[in-house]
Parts: C-alpha cells; sequence; structure tokens
C-alpha cells in the first residue's frame, strides 16, 4: 500500500486575525501549489477559533525538506504573502507522520475550508 508523508501544521493566530489570515492565506496557496505541494487541506480548527491547520503530502521528508526549502526561500514567498500571513501568528506547530494514500485521500475529502 502507498504511503504518505504527511505534515499537520498548527497555526495560533493572534487574536482578531483569522479573517486577515484566511484572506492572506488564499494568496499564497497558489504559489504553494505551483511550488509543487500537495495541500490535502486548510481550515479552522473545531476547538479554537483563532487556530487553524494546514495539511500537507509528500512523498518522503526528502522531498518535504527539499520542497519547502525552495519554496520558503523564493522571492515569490518572501516578497509576497509571507508578511500579511506571519503577521498574524502568535505561533505554529508542525506534527509530521506518515499515512496511508487512502487516508490522505479522505483527510482531502472530510476536512477544511474549499481550496
Amino acid at each position: 500500500m502507498a504511503r504518505k508523508f504527511v505534515e499537520i501544521r498548527s497555526y495560533k493566530l493572534k487574536p482578531g486575525s483569522a479573517d486577515r489570515f484566511i484572506e492572506a492565506f488564499r494568496l499564497a496557496l497558489p504559489l504553494v501549489r505551483s511550488s509543487g505541494m500537495d495541500v490535502v487541506a486548510f481550515g479552522r480548527s473545531d476547538h479554537e477559533h483563532e487556530s487553524f491547520y494546514l495539511i500537507r503530502a509528500f512523498d518522503s521528508r526528502e522531498q518535504m525538506v527539499a520542497q519547502q526549502d525552495a519554496f520558503y526561500s523564493s522571492a515569490a514567498w518572501r516578497e509576497g504573502p509571507r508578511e500579511p500571513l506571519v503577521a498574524c501568528l502568535e505561533d505554529y506547530l508542525n506534527t509530521l507522520l506518515w499515512m496511508s494514500a487512502a487516508a490522505v485521500e479522505d483527510l482531502r475529502a472530510s476536512n477544511g475550508l474549499p481550496l
């Protein structure tokens, strides 16, 4: 069975910044996708109004590191939506795990805001 290396990034936002965060993320999303990263889901956490998550899937840890290094060092990111997104953050946490491809597809179908 095929497996995916999954990153679940949870964001804790500064109070009152959720709408700005969503707007900035929607501007960033095309850049993330054009970099080759598979965005599985993005949305507000069910437990807290100022918490959001981003779930991305990769073929391996090495692919994740390479794609993220290239993306986060790019001028398109640094000169584009980076600052409005970062300005909303109080903190964030990454969780990395392996999942079946079927589980990733279930996450994609069952969670998040329309991407």
